[in-house]
């Protein structure tokens, strides 16, 4: 993501010496996203992603590092961690924990269609059944306690009309839990700049540094939340919707208790991102390349999520 700190060719090649990845051939920081420093890195044997960690700790990484490992293993395209010689994936870099993993071929869609979205299901119903089987546990660190918290660290950018909506859909919320709902391993960010196409192939899904322990119907919504808008919309496309949630649904079949809290899922998944786009916009950490996300279209999201939930029929399977 953001490049916060700065990796020198000199203390790269030092560092190196854990890994067997032969020698450099290039290095470049990647400018998007806000939470780590992301670098490519190209050796003689492959090219990588060197990712030094500005918030996680040592303690939290292994719980990402490993389900990387768990998934990669069983099958599911995403980014497989380098083991160095003491047989670690992690180690400190410029006084950050820091990794190396394989980087995937491919790139992120800008505009997907109802097949990348139908794909996206099948794969996320995939990642859901195989991630049943992974031993380590982690609570959503951006869950609703953290909605509550940030919120009242954002309270005062706010204008009365947003400040209120706010503390309206944080309450409503905390009036909807659904704890009985399937749980497991969630990737919690499946964005479309999280998985890169290879043609019409999936060739990864990436960035696994939100994942955690939820319900599984809310990593749906966030996944629907962002893949199956309409063109220059803060609405969903009914069409874009029904193709995901197919998919899906063919190979993790949903629950009637899934069904009936899908609106509310929804919701809590756009004011997740609402509130975390809110405090990167008015609480921004410095950073050699940054790149703020306008908190606006979550914002409007919500909103049509909860007209919808008033007036139209939920795109269910």
């Amino acid at each position: 993501m953001s490049v916060f700190t700065t990796v020198t060719p000199e203390q790269l090649s030092v560092w190196l010496k854990h890994y067997s990845l032969g020698t450099v051939v290039d290095f470049c920081g990647i400018s998007s996203g806000i939470e780590n420093t992301n670098y490519f890195l190209t050796t003689s044997t492959g090219k990588y992603v060197l990712t030094l960690f500005e918030k996680l700790t040592q303690d939290d990484l292994p719980y990402y590092l490993n389900l990387m490992a768990h998934l990669s293993h069983h099958g599911i395209p995403c980014p497989a961690p380098v083991v160095a010689a003491d047989r670690q994936l992690l180690s400190m870099l410029n006084g950050k924990p820091a990794s190396i993993v394989t980087c995937l071929p491919g790139q992120s869609l800008e505009q997907p269609v109802s097949q990348h979205c139908a794909r996206i299901g099948e794969l996320l119903a995939r990642m859901h059944l195989v991630a049943q089987s992974y031993p380590a546990r982690m609570d959503n660190p951006r869950g609703p306690r953290w909605w509550s918290a940030a919120a009242t660290a954002v309270m005062p950018h706010l204008s009365a009309d947003d400040a209120k909506m706010l503390a309206d859909e944080i309450h409503f919320q905390s009036q909807h839990r659904a704890a009985h709902l399937p749980r497991g391993a969630i990737h919690a960010d499946l964005f479309r700049d999280n998985v890169l196409f290879d043609g019409d192939v999936i060739g990864g899904v990436i960035d696994f540094y939100f994942a955690c322990n939820d319900i599984l119907l809310f990593d749906l919504a966030v996944t629907v939340n962002d893949w199956c808008l309409l063109p220059g919309s803060s609405e969903v496309s009914e069409i874009h919707v029904r193709a995901l949630l197919e998919a899906y649904h063919t190979v993790r079949p949903l629950a009637p208790s899934e069904r009936d809290v899908w609106s509310v899922v929804l919701r809590a998944a756009a004011l997740r991102f609402w509130v975390s786009r809110l405090y990167d916009f008015y609480l921004p950490r410095s950073g050699e390349l940054t790149h703020k996300k306008d908190p606006e279209h979550f914002r409007c999201l919500l909103l049509s999520h909860i007209d919808s939930a008033r007036k139209l029929p939920l795109v269910w399977v």
